[in-house]
């Protein structure tokens, strides 16, 4: 989810540069649910590669319907080997495009950046670069979801409901997926940062997912308290836009939510364990990152069982706050 909330800042520059073009989206499900009711495209194509029309069948779909759209121009923004094959594809049969961007300088892109693959560089710095290869202007430094009045009225009735005053709460990310869970901070340290912030004035709301739920409860247990409530099951993706608009802050591990909070411009922490901070923080300039950085196994991405988590360990509650002080956010 990531790397598409990421991409929204770039649909909003294509859209810029072609304002009077008739743009479509091809995306996997469920993202697609992100951008049903989006006014930067016309239609939103689906075709489900990884689960239900994998494998021939959905190849052959997927050539069928952007060859019936003669398009002029298509951006890749992913560039990994299942886009570049079918792009490949694509051009090796009778659905040619004229103008092809990618974030890689090989077949079947025309446009792309110079330098191809960094390994510090953030995907997003690819990504801008791929753009201005081919003229586009990449202005947009922050993700851009557009959320309906619906979500925007489920997200007020929460607020009421729950006590939660504009600028008077700290909004908390604490999950991530569950087979990602050494990038978990840990529900302790949650309760005590929550404790902390109470100190300052503020109250606090947990958000989360499917995934999240033992997480977020075992926080709201530690805490015990009226001024931490726990939202985590009763919002929508786009729910958390303007959850984290109304917040004084928002407090993150590296996961797909901390992605969709960073489309608000309130001040935003993630703390970083195995995964680098360098390639995996959510954009703009509202976004800083905490991670402890004097390890042997720095940024092992989890590709070794860990007995130790040291990375998360080391990362305290203190620090943290001393963290969100300097950004300006207590």
């Amino acid at each position: 989810m990531g790397d598409i909330i990421i991409s929204t800042a770039l649909f909003e520059d294509i859209r810029r540069a072609f304002p009077t073009a008739g743009i479509d989206l091809n995306i996997l499900p469920p993202w697609d649910r992100l951008f049903q009711d989006d006014p930067r495209f016309n239609e939103i194509i689906v075709v489900d590669l990884r689960k239900t029309e994998r494998g021939p069948k959905g190849f052959w779909r997927w050539l069928c319907e952007v060859r019936s759209r003669n398009y002029d121009l298509i951006v890749d923004l992913q560039s990994n080997d299942r886009s570049r094959w079918l792009m490949t594809a694509l051009q090796l049969t009778a659905g040619r495009v004229p103008y092809r961007l990618g974030n890689h300088r090989r077949y079947p892109y025309n446009f792309a950046p110079e330098s191809a693959k960094k390994l510090l560089i953030h995907p997003f710095t690819v990504q801008q670069q791929a753009l201005e290869s081919a003229g586009i202007p990449a202005l947009t430094s922050r993700p851009v979801l557009h959320v309906d009045a619906a979500a925007r009225r489920r997200a007020e009735q929460l607020q009421k409901e729950y006590g939660l005053p504009s600028d008077g709460y700290a909004l908390f990310l604490p999950g991530c997926q569950a087979a990602g869970y050494l990038k978990r901070w840990g529900g302790d340290n949650y309760a005590e940062l929550a404790r902390l912030l109470h100190e300052r004035g503020l109250k606090v709301a947990i958000i989360g997912g499917p995934d999240e739920m033992d997480e977020c409860e075992k926080i709201r247990t530690a805490v015990g308290q009226e001024w931490l409530v726990n939202l985590c099951g009763k919002t929508q993706i786009v729910d958390i836009v303007p959850l984290a608009e109304q917040a004084r802050l928002i407090v993150g591990n590296d996961t797909g939510t901390a992605h969709v909070a960073s489309a608000s411009d309130r001040p935003l922490l993630v703390v970083c364990g195995p995964t680098d901070p360098r390639r995996v923080k959510p954009i703009g300039d509202h976004v800083q990152a905490l991670q402890a950085t004097e390890l042997d196994c720095l940024n092992c991405y989890c590709k070794k069982p860990c007995d130790h988590h040291r990375c998360m360990k080391l990362v305290t509650p203190q620090q943290v706050v001393e963290k969100l002080q300097q950004m300006g956010a207590l």
